[in-house]
């Protein structure tokens, strides 16, 4: 490969923002790929993915580079010379790579195999805690989560089926596959931006990782019910919901932040989703109105998201143990509060895209420990080592009637 200086130097400035301004990757990438229109797709292959394989190997490059945690841009240019060393990339003449030990960041990085923290490039916090919730399970998981994310498609089956879907796509010159065990999904064979697609504008299909789309048919919802979405967001799985409830019923989707209940909006209109009815959570009137109302009730939890590192490396660089300890107690607060939504015989799901179980079935444990009128009827674990997927936890309980 032949390093090109403008698509180095718009990566380098990408890991400025993202290091020094605290900027989210996925942001960055958008917004750099829009810099030069020259650009062919084998260019924005290479940006887009440097930029994601630095930043999650960025505490490892840093090591090997000796920079010490300061990201000035010319250490940033050093930490760029280890990542294109260690890919067998040859280095330009150019001065920012004069000097390069090339032979001694070889051999730091084997040296650095044996520690695990650098090894799979992540904060001590993060070791310490997942090393000593999951034990020896932590290091598969590790290995699974540092690779790039697959795209996977859930097919809308309010307007099209699986195998129409398919065909549709590959019509673009888009190639997909099934995925057994996953009823709607497809997953590219290679990375295109799906989003510029007929497909996509005519409402055929949403982004939505394979683990992702076991949630809403986990929640065992009928056409016809009445179903709250409490940590709707953007609406992921909001609008898988209305998919399997065949647009019959009604959908109360909430979430605390407005602008994001507006982006499902736009979503469900193209979807043709139309039994959804959005309400921000301004205060606590809004779930007590619903009080023993509703038929399902799904609880997405904000969650540490460590189950979903390989599509958001950079929140491993965001996160902290005190945002951890913080999130658990919301958790418990919003399964004790938004469970009093469950009417009698009713079922509640709570699921999170965590893989501790700190977050997960512990929670679920503490919950029915102080709620005897519910119980456990399953929950399941999705671990990214063994699916090749995103790590998620489901618990669904139901209220006696």
């Amino acid at each position: 490969m032949r390093l090109h200086r403008n698509l180095v130097s718009a990566v380098v400035h990408a890991l400025d923002l993202i290091y020094n301004e605290n900027e989210y990757a996925d942001k960055v990438v958008q917004r750099t790929l829009k810099l030069d229109k020259r650009w062919g797709s084998r260019d924005r292959k290479f940006v887009a993915e440097t930029i994601y394989d630095m930043v999650r190997w960025k505490r490892l490059y840093n090591e090997i580079a000796g920079t010490k945690g300061h990201y000035t841009r010319e250490n940033i240019w050093k930490n760029f010379a280890v990542w294109a060393t260690l890919k067998g990339i040859d280095l330009p003449d150019w001065k920012h790579f004069e000097g390069t030990p090339t032979r001694r960041i070889k051999g730091k990085f084997d040296e650095l195999q044996g520690i695990r923290k650098f090894r799979e490039s992540i904060p001590d916090w993060m070791d310490e805690t997942g090393f000593e919730e999951l034990g020896d399970k932590w290091d598969k998981e590790l290995k699974e989560l540092n690779k790039q994310a697959r795209v996977i498609l859930r097919t809308n089956t309010l307007k099209t089926t699986k195998k129409e879907l398919k065909a549709a796509l590959e019509a673009e010159r888009i190639d997909t596959e099934f995925i057994p065990g996953y009823p709607d999904a497809l997953v590219l064979t290679e990375r295109k931006n799906v989003f510029l697609t007929k497909a996509f504008k005519n409402g055929l299909f949403e982004v939505q990782d394979a683990s992702s789309q076991l949630v809403a048919p986990f929640l065992d919802v009928q056409p016809g019910q009445k179903v709250v979405d409490t940590c709707a967001g953007a609406g992921g799985k909001t609008l898988h919901l209305a998919s399997l409830m065949k647009n019959k019923g009604q959908i109360i989707a909430m979430d605390i932040h407005g602008h994001k209940l507006a982006e499902l909006k736009k979503r469900a209109k193209r979807d043709g989703a139309h039994n959804i009815e959005n309400r921000t959570i301004e205060n606590s009137k809004v779930i007590k109105r619903l009080k023993g109302k509703a038929d399902r009730v799904l609880i997405d939890a904000p969650c540490s998201g460590i189950g979903v590192l390989k599509r958001n490396p950079d929140s491993k660089w965001k996160l902290d143990k005190e945002f951890l300890d913080r999130i658990r107690k919301t958790q418990a607060e919003i399964l004790n509060q938004y469970s009093s939504m469950v009417k009698k015989g009713g079922k509640l799901v709570y699921a999170t895209c965590s893989i501790l179980p700190s977050e997960n079935e512990k929670q679920v444990e503490s919950f029915l420990s102080a709620h005897k009128d519910f119980t456990l009827i399953k929950d399941k674990k999705v671990s990214p080592s063994t699916s090749g997927f995103d790590g998620f936890y489901m618990a669904l309980l139901q209220k006696e009637s």
